[in-house]
Formats: C-alpha cells, sequence, structure tokens
C-alpha cells in the first residue's frame, strides 16, 4: 500500500520558475549563487530569509536548490540548539563540496527559534559557521529583528532579505494548479475563503484544500465554510486557557499553545494559577499538577542539560496532559486569573529598577560586581541601618545614593527623610565652607602675606570635610 504524500511536499516549487512572486528576492539569489559556482567566495557568505509563515522561505532555498543542481544540507536550528550539534551538521557540511566539485547549500532553518541566553552557545556555532565557511549559508527566521539574532544580522557577511506575505492572486494561482494537477473541481470562492482564513499562510492554505480535496473529491464554498474554522494567528492568554482546558482532542490544547501569544514559561504560569479555577474535584485538581509539574522538572533539564529534544514532551504534558484531566469534568464557563506572580513582578518593576540603579553605583564606586553588590552590600547596609542610621545615610550619600534608592534598599520611608536632611546638612556646610574662604581672601588679587608660603596659603582650600 503506497502512502499519500502530503500536497505540500508534493507540489513544492522544484525550480525559481515554479516560485510565484518574490522577484526581486528570487533575482538576487540567482546572481549570488552564480558568483558561489565561478569559484569565488562572495563577501556575503550567508542570506537571512525573513518573513511571515508559510510564506515560502524554505520553499525558496529548495527552489534555488533545484534551479542549479545544487545539493542541500537542511538543519533545523530549533531541534538542533547546542553548540556541539550545530558543528557536528552545520560546520561540516559548510566547508565540504559535493563529489561534482559543485558547492552545496547549507539551509538553516527557523534561527528565530534559538532562544537568547540558553542558546547563546548555538548562536556562537552559526557565527563560527558563517565566517568559515566555503559554501552558501542560507537562514531562515519569522523575526529576523529578534534579539538572539542580533549578532548574526549585524555581521558583515550576511545580508537579509525580507519575503512579503503573498497577494491573493499568487495563493489562487498555487491553489488551482494544485486542483488541476489533482483533478478535482475546486469553486473559485472556496479557494478565495481559504485564503481570507489562513491570512495568505500559502502553506496553510494548501494544507486546507487538501484536507477536503482528498476526503470529498471536491473544494466547494460549502464545504469550506462548513469544515474550516478561522484561524487566529495568535490567541490571547485567556483563549489560550480556554482552547487548552475545553480541548475535545490533544491535538487541539497543543494547537492553542502553539498559536497563543504567551511564550512557555509565561503560559506555564497562567495554566498554575487557573487549574484550581477551571477544576473542581480534587483528584482532578492533582492530576493536572502532576502533568504540570512534570512538564517543569523537563524544562529544568532542558536549562541544565541542554537537551531540547525534551521540549516537546515539556509541551505535551502542560498542554495536552491537562487536557485529559479537565475532559473528566463538565466544565462550566469562568473567569480566568492572572499570574500572581506575573502581577507581583510589574507592581515591583519600579522598586526592582531603583535597587538594581543603587547596585550599579555600589558596584562604580566599590570596584566590584553588580552582582556582589546585590548579595553582599545592599544587606550589610541594612543591617548597618539598623544599628546606626546616621552611619548608614552617611555611607549612603558617600556612594550617590538617592533617597528613593534608599528607601527600597533600607524598606522604611524613614531613610528618605534621613538621607534627605544629611544631603542638606552637606549643602549648607559646603555653602558655609565657600562663604568663609572668601572672606578670607585679600583684596589685592596677587597680594600674599610676608612669610606665608604657598603650600600654607592653599592649605584650607585642600581640606574637605563631609560632616
Amino acid at each position: 500500500m503506497s502512502i499519500a504524500v502530503p500536497w505540500i511536499i508534493k507540489y513544492r516549487p522544484k525550480n525559481l520558475s515554479q516560485y510565484v512572486n518574490q522577484e526581486e528576492a528570487k533575482a538576487f539569489l540567482s546572481a549570488w549563487i552564480k558568483e558561489w559556482l565561478r569559484g569565488g567566495t562572495p563577501s556575503k557568505k550567508a542570506v537571512l530569509l525573513h518573513g511571515p509563515p508559510g510564506v515560502g522561505k524554505t520553499a525558496l532555498a529548495e527552489a534555488l536548490a533545484g534551479e542549479f543542481g545544487l545539493q542541500i544540507v537542511e538543519m533545523n536550528a530549533s531541534d538542533f540548539r547546542r553548540k556541539s550539534d550545530i558543528e557536528k551538521v552545520a560546520m561540516i557540511a559548510s566547508k565540504a563540496r559535493s563529489f561534482d566539485g559543485k558547492p552545496k547549500i547549507v539551509l538553516l532553518d527557523e534561527v528565530d527559534g534559538l532562544s537568547g541566553k540558553e542558546d547563546l552557545g548555538g548562536v556562537e556555532a552559526i557565527i563560527d559557521v558563517i565566517k568559515n565557511t566555503k559554501n552558501p549559508i542560507i537562514m531562515t527566521a519569522n523575526n529576523a529583528y529578534a534579539n538572539q539574532l542580533r549578532t548574526i544580522r549585524t555581521m558583515n557577511e550576511v545580508v537579509l532579505i525580507e519575503l512579503k506575505e503573498l497577494h491573493q492572486k499568487d495563493v489562487l494561482e498555487v491553489l488551482r494548479r494544485i486542483c488541476e494537477a489533482e483533478k478535482i473541481f475546486c469553486d473559485d470562492k472556496a479557494l478565495k475563503t481559504i485564503h481570507e482564513r489562513n491570512k495568505g499562510d500559502l502553506r496553510s492554505c494548501i494544507n486546507d484544500l487538501e484536507s477536503i480535496g482528498r476526503t470529498y473529491g471536491k473544494v466547494t464554498l460549502d464545504l469550506v465554510e462548513k469544515l474550516l474554522p478561522y484561524r487566529d494567528r495568535e490567541l490571547d492568554p485567556f483563549e489560550t486557557l480556554r482552547s487548552i482546558f475545553f480541548a475535545k482532542y490533544t491535538w487541539q490544547a497543543k494547537s492553542a499553545a502553539m498559536h497563543s501569544q504567551l511564550d512557555f514559561d509565561t503560559l506555564l504560569q497562567w495554566i498554575n494559577e487557573n487549574i484550581p479555577v477551571q477544576l473542581t474535584e480534587p483528584e482532578n485538581i492533582y492530576q493536572a499538577y502532576e502533568a504540570l509539574s512534570r512538564a517543569d522538572v523537563h524544562k529544568g533539564r532542558i536549562i541544565k542539560s541542554g537537551s531540547w529534544d525534551l521540549l516537546s514532551y515539556a509541551n505535551d504534558l502542560s498542554t495536552a496532559g491537562v487536557s485529559l484531566v479537565a475532559k473528566k469534568e463538565k466544565l462550566k464557563w469562568i473567569k480566568y486569573s492572572f499570574p500572581a506572580m506575573i502581577k507581583m513582578l510589574a507592581e515591583t518593576k519600579a522598586s526592582r529598577e531603583k535597587l538594581l540603579s543603587a547596585a550599579e553605583k555600589i558596584a562604580r564606586n566599590v570596584h566590584v560586581s553588580r552582582r556582589t553588590a546585590l548579595a553582599e552590600f545592599i544587606p550589610l547596609i541594612r543591617v548597618i541601618y539598623r544599628l546606626d542610621r546616621n552611619k548608614a545615610a552617611y555611607i549612603m550619600k558617600s556612594l550617590n545614593i538617592s533617597p528613593d534608592e534608599a528607601v527600597v534598599i533600607t524598606g522604611e520611608q524613614e531613610a528618605r527623610e534621613l538621607l534627605e536632611k544629611k544631603l542638606s546638612e552637606l549643602a549648607a556646610l559646603a555653602k558655609k565652607r565657600e562663604k568663609t574662604e572668601k572672606t578670607s581672601k585679600p583684596e589685592s588679587k596677587g597680594y600674599k602675606p610676608a612669610g606665608q608660603s604657598r603650600e600654607t596659603s592653599s592649605k584650607h582650600s585642600r581640606q574637605r570635610t563631609l560632616f
């Protein structure tokens, strides 16, 4: 029995002429590959294709390889995040030519899937690959301006190419071509509705066309309206939770998380906060938290070991695992709660910023790191404040700590008044000293009393008294 090939693969463009639109991108990439084929190494060794999901970034790279008969080595950066993984695959591929001597295209898919600090080694490995490559490198990303890609996109060796969202006529052209090849009837209004509901995402349009066309042998407006829901590209937190708790099938719960505005860590907090709000049976609440805790354990292992293959288990447990428990109850519509942790962080943001500002001032004056200032010096100032408030005020003044920062450090409003008083006393003392120095100077500009040296006359001006 033969396995049906998904249409998204079956009708993937084999060359640039089959790839619709994006004429500027195709022209640049063609000229760029021809430079490599002439045996040289262009100054731009890598291209970063970026644009919305489903616009055809990966398909363009594969069509380019097909156009020039080049081998393509594909690697998804979201799956291979560790430095060792990237070096093992991409670094080797970037230095080895094909048997016929032609360059290979090294495709690093979804590089914006790398996540900042945790995948710093992965980003560094990609930078090394680009600098040392002997083959053209193509990277793809939904968002080229993600923070984790800053060092990559600003490299001299990298050029950014934006793929615009496809027009309706381009999407309909592809869908009609597939309908003709499959010999199925497709109503034009139905195809337009598929396009509208997928917001121009060609990949999703083809998948929807296949789901109806394979099953019914035709694609009509009636079938599209009955069978295809509107796709929300991003669900807000409340829609995400409702979709997870009320999902009839596990794939629906996982899909809700995939299309959510929330990242994985934030979604865990939302689910954690609302399990006892949505579920009522103690046993079900226990099982839901059991699934969530296992997801959190996997997340911890990912951070500790860099084993990103565990991410799929964490995602399944936190979404489908919770959803399966929720199916045991007859759920009611309830108002979900904002996570207490996020609320607390939002409320204390100003205080935390002041504490960090104070730590930076301490670090500059005492020549230590900000972390050391937070961990050792600020607790010490608190202890001194309890024992001798005047002494603590003197220390904080010496470190240029503001009254607002003093309140955050000590936890008492009185510290503000004490420090402000100390500052006003110092200002008055400085003013008095300045007045004294002026009155003690002789009228004649160059006059100096006999027997008084320059050193003696400037003695008082060099003295500085804090209190």
